[in-house]
């Protein structure tokens, strides 16, 4: 079975290695969601994979650290696309959510990418 729980958060981003006069290599906002995707049996006493809660605690320092802020100065989202965020995100979940299967990134209304730890 899979959950998966979801937020939303403004950030500013350049691209800086695409071709020069793209569109994308201007400083630029999105409304960035993200969905944290988590599978594994259910608890048989709660009924659940994972308390949506505590997902949303674990996410926090996280969400912190993206909303309403410039990504390309975060160690690691120097080049931020969609795919790097992911696997950002997945990297710094990971040990924390051990039952993490997907993070799914809306740049978007109709542009994202979903990295399942490839």
């Amino acid at each position: 079975m899979e959950i998966f729980k979801e937020f939303t958060f403004e950030s500013a981003h350049r691209l800086p290695h695409v071709p020069e006069g793209h569109k994308c290599g201007r400083l630029h906002g999105h409304s960035f969601k993200v969905a944290i995707h988590l599978s594994g049996d259910l608890d048989p006493h709660t009924g659940w994979i994972r308390d949506f809660s505590e997902i949303k605690a674990i996410f926090k320092p996280l969400y912190e650290r993206l909303d309403h802020n410039y990504l390309n100065d975060i160690p690691g989202l120097e080049n931020p696309t969609s795919e790097v965020l992911a696997k950002w995100i997945w990297v710094e979940l990971k040990p924390l959510l051990p039952e993490l299967s997907a993070i799914r990134i809306h740049e978007t209304c109709t542009s994202g990418c979903i990295y399942r730890g490839e």
